[in-house]
C-alpha cells in the first residue's frame, strides 16, 4: 500500500511538472492573463474570449500566432510577443483543464436562438453555408485543431465571425471567409447566440 501511494505521488507530481513545464504560472497568469481572462479563463466581460476548456492545441496555436504575428490584435501580440514556447505550452494546458461555464439565453432571445440552431446544425442551402457541427461538433466541443464554441461570449462569437467575413482576422481564415461571408447579421447573432448557451451534455441552458 505504501509503494502505491508512493508511485501515485510520483506521477501526480511527474504530471504537474509536464503541465507547467517548469513555469511560475502564478505570476504570469497574476502579472499578464487574469486581467481580461479572470482566474481560471472564466472572462466575465464579453470584449474577451473565455478560455476554460478550450482546446490545448488551438489555444497553443493562436497563442503562437498572436507572438509572431500571424493573427492581429493590438492586445494578444503585445502580450505574447515575450512569452516563450513553455510558457504557451504551459498556459495552453492550464487553461484547457479548467471547467467551462454555462451562458443562459433568456426568454426573450429563443426564437433567435432557434434560428442559430438550425443554420448550427443544418445550415443554409440557399446561400451556401454548411452546417457548423460537420467540423465543430454536434455540440460544438471543436477538436485539437478547431475551437470550442460551446459557452464561449456570444459578443466574441459574432466579433470573430465579423473579422472572418472581412478578413481583418489574419489567420485561420481560409475556410471560415468562405463561410462568414455568406451569414447575415441576423444569422451571425443567431449562431453566436445558440453556441454561447450550449452546455455539455448538448442543448442549451433554460431559465
Amino acid at each position: 500500500m505504501h509503494k502505491v501511494a508512493i508511485l501515485l505521488a510520483v506521477l501526480i507530481s511527474a504530471t504537474t511538472a509536464r503541465a507547467q513545464g517548469g513555469v511560475d504560472l502564478s505570476a504570469l497568469m497574476r502579472d499578464t492573463c487574469s486581467h481580461c481572462h479572470g482566474d481560471t479563463g472564466d472572462a466575465s466581460s464579453r470584449m474577451y474570449p473565455r478560455l476554460a476548456a478550450q482546446n490545448r492545441d488551438y489555444l497553443e496555436k493562436q497563442l503562437r500566432n498572436f507572438r509572431d504575428g500571424s493573427r492581429v490584435s493590438d492586445i494578444m501580440n503585445a502580450m505574447a510577443a515575450a512569452l516563450t514556447d513553455a510558457q504557451i505550452v504551459a498556459l495552453a494546458e492550464f487553461y484547457s483543464a479548467q471547467p467551462a461555464e454555462k451562458h443562459r439565453v433568456r426568454t426573450s432571445k429563443r426564437a433567435l436562438e432557434a434560428v442559430g440552431s438550425y443554420i448550427y446544425h443544418e445550415g443554409n442551402e440557399y446561400t451556401q453555408i454548411p452546417p457548423c457541427a460537420d467540423c465543430h461538433g454536434e455540440f460544438a466541443a471543436g477538436d485539437e485543431n478547431l475551437p470550442r464554441l460551446a459557452g464561449q461570449h456570444r459578443h466574441y462569437v459574432v466579433e470573430q465571425l465579423m473579422a472572418f467575413e472581412n478578413r481583418s482576422r489574419t489567420n485561420d481564415n481560409a475556410i471560415m471567409h468562405s463561410i462568414a461571408k455568406n451569414l447575415t447579421e441576423l444569422e451571425i447573432n443567431a449562431v453566436a447566440l445558440y453556441v454561447s448557451g450550449l452546455v455539455e451534455e448538448g442543448g442549451a441552458e433554460g431559465n
